[in-house]
């Protein structure tokens, strides 16, 4: 009987696991394959939602659980979370002996598992290479790339990016976003219980009707400058008087400086209208919300990527998703409170747009067809 190859995949966020969970079924479900999953980062993290809860419900099971973020929301503390997460990845590697690691994405945590894997002569499949972006995401991202042995863009201009990185283009495969194709089984109905689930501060916005939805993300090239941005913002959104729901922004260097603005500015202002803070939503409820909102607001790559299928007004704000590939559903402003009200009252008066499927494909049957077939290469050279 023909051994199965074993397929590590890394989970970093609550965000992560619910657009991998599809792939992860169909991984899970493939004869060829042994599954692995890591469960690190932020994932681990209660405050962040009990990911390891809802990955166990679904049937999966982790085979390591990583501490490995170092408090503070500094470059200090990515540089350090990234050097620990290399030797936490590098222990567990070790020990699982996996023929594949399968990371996604741009997050410092994954550029740990990347290094470890590739110092270990294991293979690398990384998915959503070859995206452009602002924040040091995009270094991170194209670092990634270097690091993988194969590629699984999901739209045609990051995998012909990716040909001009140096990469073999007989080792990419485009497979289309994990994104678009969670939202296609999504249930995309209202959400009616939001409260009771998971509580938040605030007075309760009413989203039966028009509502806003904010999610704004520290900028880590503009660290030191997240308080002020995040003022301008919140003083938009308080001169509309909308209702609105406000998300707490993820683990980068800067989200102390935003978490303090939201502070204070509750402490200091008269908040009109409804505001309620969340810390975290489950990957479905988000998707819920978001999808009946009159309009998105922040720097979330949601508001670029699933928000072109779903048809959602958004209000994309300062650098973080700058050069990401759009629809027409974006309108992008600058840190200014002027130039995103004024934003935010457009797209509401504009409403809901026509789905565009920019994103496309089903990766969940091109990822694990790959990854049960292809060779198992270590030795990388550049191909021009």
């Amino acid at each position: 009987m023909e051994e199965k190859r074993k397929v590590c995949v890394v989970i970093t966020s609550r965000a992560h696991y619910g657009r991998f969970k599809h792939i992860l079924r169909e991984l899970k479900n493939t004869s060829s394959i042994e599954l692995q999953i890591i469960v690190g980062a932020s994932a681990v993290l209660n405050r962040y939602g009990d990911v390891i809860k809802d990955i166990e419900k679904d049937g999966f099971h982790i085979n390591a659980k990583l501490t490995m973020n170092i408090e503070g929301g500094t470059p200090l503390s990515m540089s350090k979370t990234t050097g620990l997460g290399i030797i936490e990845f590098s222990s567990v590697f070790d020990n699982l002996q996996p023929d594949i690691v399968l990371v996604r994405g741009d997050r410092f945590e994954v550029l740990s598992a990347a290094i470890a894997a590739s110092y270990m002569n294991i293979t690398i499949a990384h998915i959503e290479g070859g995206d452009v972006t602002g924040s040091i995401d995009e270094s991170v991202r194209h670092a990634i790339t270097k690091l993988s042995h194969i590629h699984f863009p999901t739209n045609r201009d990051s995998a012909e990016r990716i040909v001009k990185l140096g990469e073999n283009p007989s080792k990419i495969f485009l497979a289309g976003s994990p994104d678009i194709e969670f939202i296609k089984n999504c249930d995309l109905s209202p959400l009616h219980d939001l409260y009771q689930r998971y509580g938040g501060v605030g007075e309760k916005a009413d989203i039966s009707g028009k509502y806003l939805v904010v999610l704004q993300h520290p900028v880590t090239t503009e660290y030191g400058e997240g308080y002020k941005q995040i003022q301008h913002t919140l003083q938009a959104i308080n001169n509309l008087d909308t209702p609105t729901i406000w998300l707490w922004p993820n683990m980068d260097a800067g989200s102390e400086e935003i978490a303090k603005g939201i502070r204070t500015f509750r402490e200091e202002n008269d908040v009109k209208g409804n505001i309620h803070f969340f810390r975290h939503l489950s990957s479905e409820d988000y998707t819920r919300l978001i999808n009946h909102c009159s309009c998105l607001i922040g720097n979330s790559s949601t508001g670029i990527k699933e928000s072109s299928f779903l048809g959602i007004p958004v209000v994309n704000i300062g650098t973080r998703q700058a050069g990401r590939l759009r629809g027409k559903n974006v309108i992008d402003c600058g840190y200014d409170q002027e130039q995103i009200r004024n934003s935010i009252q457009r797209q509401m008066e504009h409403g809901k747009y026509e789905s565009e499927e920019i994103y496309t494909g089903t990766p969940s049957k091109v990822i694990p067809e790959v990854l049960s077939q292809c060779n198992l290469d270590v030795q990388k050279r550049i191909s021009y």
